[in-house]
């Protein structure tokens, strides 16, 4: 995954406004489409960030199409459950699944009943976020620079935590160890970032990757480093940390997204309606300001770029997992 550049985002925006009068020109080509309730399949459990994007946009969806958008939580298995769901349903656009990144990094480290490039396409990416690095208080480095200089000075030395094995903070770690060169850390497995945010600031790790809410409450009381993004993009209201191109690494980037899929071969037209609807939910509301507080930037862009998108990170992840082999059975 290069990454969603802040040019591409501001084209992307600028295309807004065309892609919606498109959908409004397109409305008679939908062939009565939804005539019935559309499912909004969320592979995750209630009160998640992925439920709490999922239920504004279905809310717009709704009023913009006039048939009910029903969300719909099957959690489990790494998002791989729901994700079957969709697969088992026609590609006619009244089955869809907002998503985020762990829908990729599990096509990456495990078996699923689905074919994750060839089975889904985007209808919408919504927003992304890169993670921020931070470090122990009594770990030396104190920026993305020094901390490669120190792992190549002592390799295998340092340990860091992840929300557990596969995770996106396993292998945004993984990805920037293999881009700055082959460097060795040792992970640390954790059920869940809260335990490993708390070692961290105890300084029985030394290092986390990680998303801005999970890791506030440790950096407003200054129980740790913020020393780095994993992209060059970071929330306008997050710390200031140098990103990987500020840091001599240009082609790390790394971050969690969420989207809105469908079953690949969805008719273009409603595929078309949708993105258009869906980008225009971003523009404000309950969407945009829950994810303005994720630390995310609504990424308005067009299906095919959205879809393009999802390829890249799908392909980046599946190669991090097979050069580190991260498998999980």
């Amino acid at each position: 995954m290069n990454g969603i550049t802040r040019r591409a985002l501001g084209a992307a925006a600028l295309a807004v406004p065309t892609v919606a009068r498109a959908q409004g020109g397109a409305a008679g080509g939908l062939g009565g489409w939804p005539s019935r309730p559309v499912r909004v399949i969320v592979p995750f459990p209630p009160g998640g960030s992925n439920d709490a994007v999922a239920r504004p946009l279905a809310e717009h969806l709704q009023a913009k199409f006039g048939q009910p958008f029903v969300v719909e939580n099957r959690p489990g298995a790494g998002s791989t459950i729901g994700s079957a769901e969709v697969v088992r349903s026609p590609a006619d656009g009244l089955t869809l699944m907002v998503t985020s990144s762990t829908f990729a990094t599990s096509a990456a480290t495990q078996r699923t009943p689905y074919d994750a490039s060839g089975d889904f396409e985007a209808v919408a990416m919504l927003a992304a976020a890169p993670l921020v690095v931070l470090a122990a208080p009594g770990f030396a480095p104190n920026t993305l620079a020094e901390l490669v200089a120190y792992l190549r000075a002592n390799p295998g030395k340092v340990d860091y935590g992840s929300a557990g094995p596969g995770s996106i903070n396993h292998l945004s770690a993984e990805l920037f160890a293999q881009k700055a060169g082959g460097l060795q850390m040792q992970h640390v497995p954790y059920r869940g970032m809260g335990p490993a945010t708390t070692d961290l600031a105890a300084g029985t790790i030394q290092l986390i990757f990680t998303t801005l809410p999970s890791a506030g409450g440790i950096i407003s009381g200054n129980r740790v480093k913020v020393i780095g993004w994993t992209g060059e993009n970071p929330p306008a209201k997050g710390p200031k940390a140098p990103t990987p191109k500020e840091s001599g690494l240009p082609d790390y980037a790394a971050s969690i997204w969420w989207g809105l899929l469908a079953r690949r071969g969805t008719p273009p037209a409603i595929r078309e309606a949708l993105n258009a609807a869906a980008n225009e939910a971003l523009s404000g509301g309950r969407l945009a300001t829950y994810l303005e507080g994720e630390g995310a930037t609504p990424t308005p862009l067009s299906a095919a770029e959205g879809d393009a998108f999802l390829q890249r990170d799908l392909s980046q992840w599946k190669q991090v997992a097979s050069t580190a082999n991260i498998r999980i059975e």
